[in-house]
């Protein structure tokens, strides 16, 4: 069984989970009584978006991530759906933009002020009218901008391209229409090239977006259904749900073949929904149930057994819905890998839950922090419609590193990246070496960064903490702070002229390589 497993090795074997003190929570907050199985919270680094509870019609709440403690009665609310709203996403290259969709069958797109809201916002900036009935589901394209999936009670999975400037879209760009009842989940693979569903007839499907084709299709009679996951690259998929004697089951399949699981397991008896959570990074897998207050983690191997527990993280306090924070918006410094926001309808309370690695060091662990998935978009919204694919744009979560380039799933004609210094990179003629271009594309690529950071406007910059704007970072109010900013400072000084000594080093050898490669030629 995976909960005993044999003597491994693995630097996540010691996580924890923490929750954060109460002065860290986000109290009186009126979280919503509905039944629906959803996670009803959404979270990035700049605010928490958590569905409330309210008479007539539906609303949510959009509060800035550090305004923690109690919530004032009268706090503005997005309140412009007719009725419950039943989901919520952010957008993930924009944190002030975010989806919601409700009961009243309509999809809206809202745009946040970045100051502090003053009163309730009831005009989206867009309104996607296709769906007949509820709207249950929304997800958007995890490389692609403005691609918005919605499903529905009408049994469709609706394609939208949010790239226009109508206020009003009611003509999806596609319409997959293969389910014969109400999908419960909705996951993309890596690139977003594939779609994988859970549906209320008990199917597993995987279904090719673009085309609307199914390519597999899973009708295994022990194990219903309710979630399903995307394993990151691992080709491989992760669903949540009952067996034939209403026991919580989780089960592990093959991505090209979904007649039989690879591993199948029952948890308990509970009778809660199971919301699954991967991080491609560490390739850790938590499960969190809804109705009690437990969070088990496992990590995930390419080989048998494939699934590996660690450790459960317990607490009295029921959750009803959960929320995570992208990796962006981790807090590196105290190596933590994982944030959860816990809804707890009960207390009317949102408690963050950290899981950490315990580490002596304070400096930047590089080995728990590989490239993570950025907030810029690797293609456009008609571009993957035209059937490209792209794997997302890394970034570093060390504090002051700039964004890190994605090689293309696919060869494209286009280039990956127009540099500024294109012109030089034709001079070549085309017969550069091929580690020569390596290194003056990446010599590029950091002249364009500079350059882009240098038209920024200052309110704009994001460059004092990992994942936050400056207007949300306030000066140092006390010497500790003051002497803590200035060692960060100089980290970064030293960071950056170690980088142009490496860059001065590579311009040397490209010069070197020139000179050799016109030798050559004259000799002939």
């Amino acid at each position: 069984m995976s909960w005993h497993p044999q003597y491994r090795s693995s630097k996540f074997r010691h996580v924890y989970g923490k929750a954060a003190s109460k002065d860290k929570c986000y109290d009186c907050v009126p979280i919503t009584r509905n039944v629906h199985d959803n996670h009803f919270c959404a979270v990035n680094p700049h605010f928490i978006a958590v569905v409330t509870e309210c008479a007539g019609g539906g609303a949510f709440l959009v509060i800035p991530i550090h305004q923690t403690g109690k919530l004032d009665p009268h706090y503005p609310r997005i309140c412009g759906h007719k009725g419950n709203v039943l989901d919520i996403k952010w957008n993930p290259f924009n944190d002030f933009v975010i989806a919601s969709c409700s009961e009243d069958a309509t999809v809206k797109i809202w745009d946040i002020p970045k100051h502090l809201l003053t009163r309730n916002i009831t005009s989206p900036k867009k309104e996607l009218l296709g769906h007949v009935r509820r709207v249950g589901l929304i997800e958007w394209h995890p490389t692609a901008n403005n691609i918005l999936f919605s499903s529905g009670y009408d049994y469709k999975i609706m394609i939208w391209n949010l790239d226009t400037k109508e206020a009003v879209i009611s003509n999806p760009v596609k319409i997959l229409d293969a389910h014969k009842d109400v999908v419960l989940s909705m996951s993309f693979n890596t690139d977003g090239s594939l779609l994988a569903t859970a549906c209320r007839d008990r199917k597993i499907r995987l279904i090719d977006p673009r085309a609307g084709t199914v390519l597999q299709e899973a009708s295994y009679k022990s194990h219903r259904v309710n979630k399903v996951l995307f394993l990151g690259n691992m080709k491989k998929l992760f669903s949540t749900g009952t067996s034939r004697w209403n026991n919580r089951q989780i089960a592990l399949w093959d991505q090209n073949d979904l007649s039989v699981p690879l591993l199948e397991e029952d948890l308990d008896g509970s009778s809660g929904l199971l919301f699954p959570f991967y991080d491609s990074d560490t390739h850790m897998l938590y499960v969190v149930g809804k109705g009690d207050g437990n969070i088990r983690y496992y990590e995930i191997s390419p080989e048998k057994p494939y699934l590996n527990y660690l450790m459960e993280y317990r607490s009295h306090l029921p959750q009803k819905g959960i929320g995570m924070m992208p990796k962006r918006g981790l807090e590196v410094s105290a190596c933590e890998i994982f944030r959860f926001y816990k809804l707890i309808p009960t207390k009317s309370l949102i408690e963050p839950i950290s899981m950490i690695v315990p580490r002596r060091s304070e400096s930047y662990q590089e080995d728990i922090y590989p490239l993570t998935t950025g907030a810029q978009p690797a293609l456009t919204a008609q571009e993957w419609l035209n059937g490209v694919n792209k794997g997302p744009l890394l970034v570093s979560l060390r504090p002051g590193s700039g964004a890190v380039n994605s090689l293309p799933q696919f060869p494209e004609p286009e280039p990956l990246v127009k540099t500024t210094d294109l012109n030089q990179h034709q001079d070549w003629g085309g017969k550069m070496p091929l580690e020569g271009m390596q290194k003056s594309s990446d010599i590029g690529d950091n002249r364009k960064q500079l350059k882009v950071e240098e038209k920024l406007p200052k309110n704009e910059q994001m460059r004092l903490s990992n994942g936050f704007d400056i207007f949300e970072c306030p000066p140092p109010k006390t010497e500790n702070e003051l002497l803590q900013m200035f060692y960060r400072q100089q980290e970064e000084i030293r960071r950056l002229r170690e980088l142009v000594n490496q860059r001065d080093v590579q311009i040397k050898q490209l010069e070197l390589e020139l000179r050799n490669l016109c030798t050559d030629t004259g000799g002939y």
